[in-house]
């Protein structure tokens, strides 16, 4: 049987995480692990923070604390916001907290050069004599020299996605302190890349199935690759193993190295968490498994070709990616995310005011699936207001507050007489309705947030077709068949919205008097005539309360006049 591994790339324990990465690699993951398990899939939801790395070392130096306690700060304060939006991980851990995490990346290491697929060299490299250090890739800056770019990182430029050596650079830049470097020697281990595209990597990314943003990204890495290093010099890391350093000391895997690893040693952790030790096995090393890799554009480079090289040079068995449904940038007010700058969104503030359930809706409903997009205050309020507010919220409490004023709070039954007009009515002349699921299974989670709304519209055209506070004094009879079909609907769009908006889709379950999870109903089959009813009649509603509080202009107003006044007070200095 098909099972899914899923997972999310893992979170730098540098910083706070915005909006921007929550679309891009986190929501998306949560919403499709869910709608898998409605449909009976088995799935694996496997997270954690990625937590070594010099932006480490310098940022917990800063602070003046220990490494790990750094990491454990920002590690706890990413799944607080996580917790805030609902994601729910099968496991969350941490690169320098997972108790196999060493020494499996210390393993991949070894198999991969006895497999004659690790180069030494000795070579230059960028050292900052005022952080006295050597430079890792990305803390290098300067002006690429393939199109000019000036703000280019030392391993790729972000304009032309060209892979960079920083010794290429006539300006390098120290990201940490901004002075020039110079270069000195020392030894590093490379991946080479070469070997494994031409003994594997290219024909498997040729015949492999991308989304058209991922492949033409891919296609531009692929042109001039070169061996990757995998080690650098530092102390914080998981240390070279010395079996193979020989006399040469003071180096650890490059922290894109050990990250990706750290998806099988989470697993590992889950297993052993389960008392089934050797259960990831079968996650990992078993042909039935389909490996789908969430993540931002910035990531595929590591997950599309130096991850699977990986895997494939260790020989192992390991699965390769089944779909890397790679996002675009998500911006806000039409500039990047930039919490040095300013321009962000302080989360407590906003959860403060706002509601996580509709955010994520709307998070989803603009999701930089093909190209950027962005959050937007009015399109934020628009979404939670005319969709959210009026499409669902409006129909579920007009409808269950009539039952309850008028059924002494009891769904009552549709008539046999009235099932297959009604049935045809609503199925075939209220608007169009589409199943979000397959939307979802093909990652296209802006396509499927529609749908959820054009279902919950179709009740509303019926509701209003069908006039049920009229039929109620001429035809009680009907009125009653009309409030049960819209009823049995709702209770569908409940089962719609359980992967969008768990707890609001709960709530609704609620209301309609249904005990359990919404979602232990599973995912439900597309309508059919005299087929689709779930047989609510006679159940006793819950409380029916409003969904969705509506948004006013004076608050957003509010909201983009605070961010402007982040921002100018940041660049006031």
């Amino acid at each position: 049987m098909t099972r899914y591994l899923v997972t999310s790339a893992l979170p730098y324990a540098n910083g706070p995480i915005h909006f921007g990465h929550v679309i891009g690699a986190y929501l998306p993951a949560d919403v499709y692990v869910r709608t898998l398990r409605m449909q009976g899939e088995e799935a694996l939801y496997v997270c954690g923070a990625d937590e070594h790395g010099v932006a480490i070392t310098i940022g917990a130096e800063r602070d003046g604390i220990a490494y790990p306690e750094y990491v454990a700060r920002w590690r706890t304060e990413i799944k607080r916001t996580f917790d805030r939006l609902g994601l729910e991980f099968d496991v969350w851990s941490g690169t320098s907290i997972s108790p196999f995490h060493a020494e499996l990346s210390q393993d991949f290491f070894r198999r991969i050069d006895r497999n004659g697929f690790l180069v030494q060299r000795e070579t230059e490299q960028l050292y900052c004599t005022t952080d006295r250090m050597f430079l890792a890739d990305r803390y290098v800056t300067g002006t690429c020299p393939s199109c000019g770019f000036e703000s280019a990182r030392g391993d790729e430029c972000p304009r032309c996605a060209k892979w960079l050596n920083p010794l290429d650079f006539a300006d390098p830049r120290c990201k940490v302190c901004g002075t020039t470097p110079e270069r000195r020697r020392t030894t590093h281990w490379y991946l080479d890349l070469p070997k494994v595209r031409d003994e594997f990597l290219g024909s498997w990314i040729a015949n492999h199935e991308w989304k058209p943003n991922v492949g033409a990204f891919i296609a531009n890495q692929m042109k001039e690759i070169e061996p990757r290093p995998i080690t650098r010099d530092m102390s914080w890391g998981v240390p070279l193993p010395a079996d193979t350093a020989g006399d040469i000391t003071g180096k650890v895997l490059y922290v894109w190295f050990d990250a990706p690893i750290g998806y099988v040693s989470f697993t590992r952790e889950w297993a052993e968490s389960k008392g089934e030790p050797e259960a990831w096995k079968r996650w990992w090393q078993d042909s039935q498994t389909r490996l789908v890799h969430f993540i931002g554009k910035d990531n595929i480079p590591f997950h599309c070709v130096v991850f699977p090289a990986m895997l494939h040079a260790t020989k192992a068995g390991y699965v390769l990616p089944w779909q890397v449904p790679a996002n675009e940038f998500y911006n806000l007010q039409g500039r990047k995310f930039s919490t040095s700058g300013g321009w962000t969104i302080p989360l407590d503030e906003f959860f403060a005011k706002f509601d996580a359930q509709a955010t994520r809706f709307y998070l989803l409903a603009s999701a930089p699936e093909t190209k950027d997009s962005e959050f937007n205050w009015k399109d934020f309020q628009a979404c939670n207001n005319a969709q959210l507010a009026d499409a669902i919220g409006n129909l579920v409490t007009r409808v269950l507050k009539f039952v309850d004023k008028h059924y002494a709070g009891h769904i009552p039954a549709c008539a046999p007489e009235h099932e297959a007009e009604l049935d045809r009515v609503l199925l075939t002349e209220c608007g169009a309705f589409g199943d979000p699921a397959e939307s979802i299974r093909a990652f296209r989670f802006r396509r499927a947030a529609e749908q959820l709304i054009e279902n919950a519209r179709v009740a509303n055209v019926f509701v209003d077709r069908s006039a049920p506070w009229s039929l109620q004094k001429t035809d009680p009879a009907r009125a009653a068949s009309v409030l049960a079909t819209c009823a049995e609907w709702i209770g569908y769009v409940a089962r719609w919205m359980a992967p969008f908006m768990p707890e609001k889709a709960q709530a609704i379950w609620a209301m309609l008097g249904q005990s359990g999870s919404v979602t232990a109903r599973g995912w439900p089959a597309p309508p059919v005539a005299g087929q689709w009813r779930l047989g609510l009649a006679g159940s006793k509603l819950g409380a029916v309360a409003g969904l969705f509080p509506k948004i006013d202009d004076a608050t957003v107003a509010a909201e983009i006049a605070a961010l402007e006044e982040r921002a100018k007070q940041v660049a006031a200095g």
